[in-house]
């Protein structure tokens, strides 16, 4: 993995490029964007750009993951339970589904046929989650309310990112905030070991 240049934008500037990535997005796909496109829109140089972003698909996926995330990020999360920190992630993944399910749509399409766009994918968007997920088992191994020879971090993560994609394909319906909730109550929590919430 290659390291990161440190940041020469402002907080404030990066969020508004980032915002114009994801504009742009929907007017003209993943496909038929350019960097000349972003640097034209947000009055940037392309050699900001790829000097903070690299490529174009890491500037596009760090925007949608930022659309999805509070400022903080989800580090935040610490309710004292792995079931309040569980409901609370997919609360906020759920938002973040509805609210961007026509880009989460395109993307989707162009992971299958773009090697690229699906490294960076897991690396920006898939790795952090689990690595996520991996922080609140081991809070909740430490705190006795999980054992530790239970699900791992990459086997909750199959069931969850299912259930994103398989509600669409099965119901013809966006994996919203409550139906993601239901689905750790019923599928995740029993697998850890704790009942399913009545």
């Amino acid at each position: 993995m290659t390291a990161r240049v440190r940041s020469r934008l402002s907080t404030e500037r990066e969020e508004e490029i980032l915002r114009a990535v994801l504009d742009l997005l929907r007017e003209h796909g993943y496909e038929t964007l350019t960097m000349d496109l972003v640097a034209s829109r947000t009055r940037s140089s392309k050699a900001t750009l790829y000097r903070q972003w690299e490529s174009k698909a890491r500037l596009i996926l760090v925007a949608l993951r930022r659309a999805g995330t509070p400022p903080g990020g989800n580090e935040d999360i610490d309710t004292g339970s792995v079931a309040g920190d569980l409901r609370e992630l997919m609360r906020r993944a759920g938002d973040h589904v509805v609210e961007n399910a026509e880009l989460l749509q395109a993307l989707a399409r162009e992971l299958h046929r773009n090697t690229e766009l699906l490294e960076t994918f897991r690396e920006v968007i898939l790795f952090p989650e689990i690595e996520l997920l991996r922080d609140i088992l081991e809070r909740g191994t430490a705190r006795g309310e999980i054992a530790a020879t239970g699900p791992s971090p990459e086997e909750i993560s199959y069931m969850l990112f299912g259930a994103i994609v398989g509600r669409p394909l099965l119901e013809g319906r966006e994996a919203d905030a409550e139906f993601l909730v239901r689905c750790t109550d019923t599928m995740v929590l029993p697998a850890l070991g704790g009942p399913p919430r009545p």
